[in-house]
């Protein structure tokens, strides 16, 4: 199976590429505004990637096979009824 173009921990990876080298300040003003424009919507794309992952382990299904949200600010799982 071949590996996902544009997955998660690559994206991360490109994105810490982009902050390390705008932090050296080594980079032409017009290369540095277009590693930062795609920074930002790499940056753009993994919080939202995070959001579904977060939404779809936040679910848990009950015996009975119907779907559960699990509320984020509390840790324990929901009470059978």
């Amino acid at each position: 199976m071949a590996e996902e173009k544009n997955n998660f921990e690559n994206q991360l990876v490109e994105l810490q590429n982009i902050v390390t080298k705008l932090e050296s300040g080594n980079v032409p003003l017009e290369e540095a505004m277009e590693q930062f424009q795609a920074g930002v919507k790499l940056s753009r794309d993994l919080e939202k990637k995070l959001t579904q992952a977060e939404q779809t382990v936040a679910k848990l299904i009950d015996q009975d096979g119907n779907e559960k949200e699990l509320d984020p600010q509390n840790a324990q799982a929901p009470e059978d009824e």
